[in-house]
């Protein structure tokens, strides 16, 4: 087993390296330019336009600037942010508790939701549950989380503010002037995570019918309920932990999202994320941020795949690693 993961780790260095440089040369020709922050100050002329390209680089080629970058990657340094001018990894380690708290809670909500949904419309395939579950699925791929952020807000927050019912905040993490604490906190946490939860227990919801289905059909299963074992008996001690497999394969591929941050719900709901960290700096053409939080997310994604494998050997024993 170690390794097993001594190789994949060593296997997902050129992967990183690759990316990374791809990521670096795309931001270097990009229109505008790493300076283009510095551009639309008018207190700089030609001459301090040609101190910041030699202090950040850019007289030296491609090639030369990514070495460099990388070197500094290796030693824990990811540079410093064009606009804000603190380190990068500060400005990432100040949003990155926020994502964690809107996502986590996100998630969970969302598999406390998908889960008994799904296995119920499982375990009563065709039945009126099943097909209210299915009509909820495709609502939650159909309809955007940039629509349904603003129709909550326009509900929730507009219309019951305008109709005299208790309303709920539509922006940022604490209101303005009040002492922070949990019950403002939570409030402002209810309609970004509704929004986030309701699009991905519906995409969970058709994954955990599906592989309940296939599992229900299975030999085995028939035996135990020839037997008489409740449902619930069965589906808990034989048809779960068999299908849990692709579960956890579409639920570890998107824990990356966890610290990448969804940029299109922080910035409706004005979070203070990594999103909307990752939307400032593109629009501000931060470009050391912009390289650091995709390093991260890539790092990530590598060690929540090999997570995913190890994850697989536990449940299925049939399964080795060699």
């Amino acid at each position: 087993m170690s390794g097993y993961v001594v190789r994949r780790l060593l296997e997902a260095v050129p992967l990183l390296v690759l990316i990374t440089m791809a990521v670096f040369v795309v931001l270097q020709l990009l229109p505008g330019g790493p300076l283009a922050a510095y551009e639309s100050d008018p207190s700089l002329n030609a001459a301090d336009m040609a101190l910041l390209q030699q202090r950040f680089g850019m007289n030296e080629p491609i090639p030369i600037r990514y070495l460099d970058w990388l070197a500094a990657l290796a030693h824990g340094d990811f540079g410093y942010s064009l606009v804000t001018h603190q380190p990068v990894l500060t400005a990432i380690g100040d949003r990155l508790p926020n994502t964690l708290l809107l996502q986590g809670l996100a998630l969970v909500v969302a598999l406390c939701i998908a889960f008994p949904v799904g296995i119920i419309s499982a375990l009563r395939q065709y039945s009126w549950v099943d097909h209210v579950a299915t009509l909820f699925a495709f609502a939650g791929h159909a309809v955007p989380t940039f629509w349904s952020g603003l129709l909550v807000i326009i509900l929730f927050a507009v219309q019951f503010k305008a109709w005299g019912l208790p309303s709920l905040p539509a922006s940022g993490m604490s209101t303005l002037g009040v002492p922070p604490n949990i019950g403002d906190r939570l409030a402002h946490l209810v309609l970004p995570v509704a929004v986030l939860a309701f699009f991905s227990a519906a995409h969970y919801t058709r994954y955990i019918r599906s592989t309940m289905l296939v599992v229900l059909g299975d030999d085995f299963i028939r035996t135990a309920r020839a037997k008489g074992l409740a449902d619930v008996d069965m589906v808990w001690r034989h048809a779960l932990r068999n299908a849990a497999l692709p579960i956890i394969t579409v639920v570890t591929l998107d824990l990356p999202a966890l610290f990448s941050g969804a940029v299109v719900v922080e910035s409706i709901f004005a979070w203070p994320g990594m999103g909307r960290l990752f939307l400032d700096s593109a629009l501000r053409f931060d470009y050391p941020v912009l390289l650091g939080l995709v390093t991260i997310v890539a790092v990530l994604v590598v060690v929540v795949a090999l997570g995913c494998d190890l994850v697989y050997a536990w449940l299925d024993p049939r399964i080795r690693l060699i």
